[in-house]
Parts: structure tokens; sequence; C-alpha cells
């Protein structure tokens, strides 16, 4: 469903998804990975764990989804699912994360969104933490260069909302009370997919009338 979107609303023109086997296909051919966590399945080897960590330190974006919205609670006990992830990344170079502010070039990579929904809705999404404004106080976007974050988090079920059968038709229902939830997921799937395809660029829009100004004198 998320491959025909950016066909259909990007320049895009992304291959049918595929599976991945981390101890033998070469992850230098790929730029994204979708990874819906399981508290069951087994921890990645040691050689499985070298490649994740030269994916994320050559470009590489992965996306985790706990999938556990639903079940999570703020302040109480971890999921199986969490308790997995955080297992899990305590071996992969993971930088420090936060909650995806609302400044972020994320929220502004094609579509302009609040926030990024899936199956659920209730669930937050973190990034790698961008460094504090400095003294010129530019906005926190504009300094994170053409980098992108190695690693996204969410809980929401991304792929069960992108999730269409042969005909378009929605393979899984959508938890919440909005109508139009499932659309704000596909934007919020196409925002990532640009973000990780072309980085910050659109964080030095903040300093376009700065630029008109010198270039009218």
């Amino acid at each position: 469903g998320l491959t025909a979107a950016l066909w259909a609303r990007t320049t895009v023109e992304p291959g049918t998804p595929v599976a991945v086997a981390l101890d033998e296909d070469d992850l230098s051919l790929l730029t994204f990975l979708y990874w819906p966590v399981t508290p069951d399945q087994p921890l990645p080897s040691p050689q499985a764990y070298a490649r994740l960590n030269r994916f994320l330190r050559t470009g590489g974006m992965i996306l985790f989804d706990t999938r556990d919205a639903l079940t999570s609670r703020p302040g109480g006990p971890p999921t199986p699912e969490t308790a997995y992830l955080r297992k899990m990344l305590a071996t992969l170079e993971v930088p420090e994360l936060e909650i995806v502010p609302a400044d972020h070039v994320l929220t502004k990579a094609f579509y302009l969104v609040d926030s990024f929904p899936g199956r659920y809705d209730t669930g937050q999404t973190w990034v790698e933490t961008l460094p504090p404004a400095g003294e010129g106080g530019e906005r926190r976007p504009a300094r994170a260069g053409d980098g992108v974050s190695p690693i996204v988090i969410t809980s929401n079920d991304l792929a069960a909302a992108w999730a269409v059968g042969k005909r378009g038709e929605a393979l899984y229902p959508i938890t919440g009370g909005d109508q139009r939830q499932r659309e704000m997921a596909f934007r919020g799937g196409v925002n990532i997919v640009m973000y990780t395809l072309t980085g910050n660029y659109k964080a030095d829009q903040v300093h376009v009338p700065a630029l008109l100004e010198r270039l009218g004198q």
C-alpha cells in the first residue's frame, strides 16, 4: 500500500517490499528497513549486529514498530515487545532518542503532519535527539544538516494501516475515531520515506527569508 502511494504521489519509484535475511543479504543495497517487533523472535547474531551497525553508519534507516500502542501504558511496566526492543538495541549503535518535535523536518518532508498514526493513533514516535539551539537561536531542524535519524521507533502498527489487497482494499481495520486516520498514516509513511531518501534538505527553508533579503541587496 505504501509502495502504491509513493508511486502515485511522489517521484519515488520503489520496488516491491522484500524480506531481508540479516545474516545473508547485502544491506548496502538497501536504504530503509521496516522492522515489526515481536517478543519471541530470536536476537540477531553477532554477524547480523555488525551488518546492522554498518547499515546505520552508512546512511540506512530502520523503523522499529512494536505495534503495542493499545497495551502500553505511560509509566507502567514495558510490554513484551518494548522489553525485547530495549534488549536488542543495547547492542546496536543507537543515538539518544526523543519524541519527534513539532518542528522536526520529518513533519514536513512531503506533507505537513503533526503525528504518525498507523492502525493505532495513541503511540509516540521517537527519532534521534537533535542538538540544542545555539547562541543564534536557530530553529532545531536547520542545524541537523543533511543527517537523517538512523532509528525511528513507533508503536502504532504502521504497516497494518498501509496494507492493501490486490484490489487496493484495506486489509486491517483502523482503531480510533478519526475517519482520516488511514490517510494520515499514508502521509506519515510518505514523509518517512522521503526523509530517508532526501535528508534534511527542507530544513534549509528556514533561511529563505534571509537569503532573499541578501539577493535583493
